[in-house]
């Protein structure tokens, strides 16, 4: 094995998809699907633009794109919340000076990976108080305090989703459509159930964030944001190699808002989260088999995998 030949010991993971430990094992037909996309070569946008279709249909977003990892669609979506379609602002990244460059994040949602917010150039405005010991805070933020620190700075609402998350993000969602500004959804770790796929666009979230390598089965290094197709085709133009003249350039209709743009911008502050084909067709493979799969089927997986472990 090739992890022997490198002196590379392996070992047993009764842990999860964690990365340090570089995740968890592809499907045999997501990796034969991967090694059949790396005996062609396509043109990328027409590739992410085959991805969104799948996003789309799975979530009920607008539209999507595969992204290089949950953070890379957090940095991505935090980086179309504030260039849009200005191809200027999106050269400018991560200089902000002159954009709405402000994340309203409710203090306990506050975590490692909101880092992705700050490198694509946006600053964090932290609101609440996670008091859980003297009672008064345990409401952690309220709506109208969302709504008080909503400025003309304000780029977008950053939610992190998970079982504990206050308030609900329909509340969020309400004080966003009133000052329209758009919510962003970390729900890197949200999967399973599958119902959670759709959850979050349904509840009005503007762009959600998904990993592709935790329960999902995809490449460990892939992600997926889904949402508008506007902010969603901006993450998209942040991230393209789009060094190629303007004329030659013709948006596909799942990215349709990008042929309003007045010019392409260069390599943009996302190029360093680029995706390969074969890690956009495993998440794809993989995204179908997650849809597909009953949670009966995913259970009975784990359990084998655990008592394996313990023969």
């Amino acid at each position: 094995m090739i992890y022997d030949d490198l002196g590379v010991p392996r070992i047993i993971n009764a842990y999860g998809t964690n990365t340090r430990l570089s995740g968890g094992l592809m499907a045999p037909e997501v990796l034969a699907a991967m090694a059949e996309a790396a005996r062609a070569t396509v043109e990328m946008h027409h590739l992410q633009a085959a991805a969104s279709r799948e996003i789309a249909k799975a979530t009920g977003a607008e539209a999507g794109i595969v992204t290089s990892g949950a953070s890379a669609a957090v940095l991505l979506g935090a980086a179309a919340c504030m260039a849009r379609l200005d191809p200027g602002a999106m050269n400018r990244l991560p200089d902000t000076r002159g954009l709405p460059d402000e994340f309203i994040t409710i203090r306990s949602q506050r975590n490692m990976y909101d880092r992705a917010l700050r490198v694509a150039g946006g600053r964090i405005v932290e609101i609440g108080i996670p008091d859980r010991v003297s009672g008064p805070g345990v409401r952690d933020a309220a709506p109208w305090e969302i709504a008080d620190a909503i400025t003309d700075r304000t780029a977008a609402i950053y939610y992190l989703a998970g079982a504990q998350s206050e308030p609900p993000l329909h509340d969020v969602v309400r004080v966003a459509r009133e000052r329209h500004i758009p919510v962003l959804v970390d729900a890197a770790a949200q999967l399973p159930p599958t119902e959670n796929l759709r959850r979050f666009i349904a509840e009005g979230a503007d762009l959600v964030c998904f990993s592709g390598g935790k329960a999902l089965g995809g490449p460990q290094s892939s992600g997926i944001l889904a949402g508008r197709q506007d902010l969603v085709s901006s993450a998209l133009a942040q991230m393209l190699d789009l060094d190629m003249p303007e004329a030659d350039f013709i948006a596909p209709a799942e990215f349709a808002p990008l042929a309003q743009m007045r010019g392409l911008p260069h390599h943009g502050i996302g190029r360093s989260c680029k995706i390969g084909k074969e890690e956009i067709i495993g998440l794809i493979v993989a995204l179908r088999r997650f849809v597909a799969e009953m949670p009966e089927q995913r259970s009975a997986l784990w359990q084998a995998r655990l008592e394996a472990v313990l023969a």
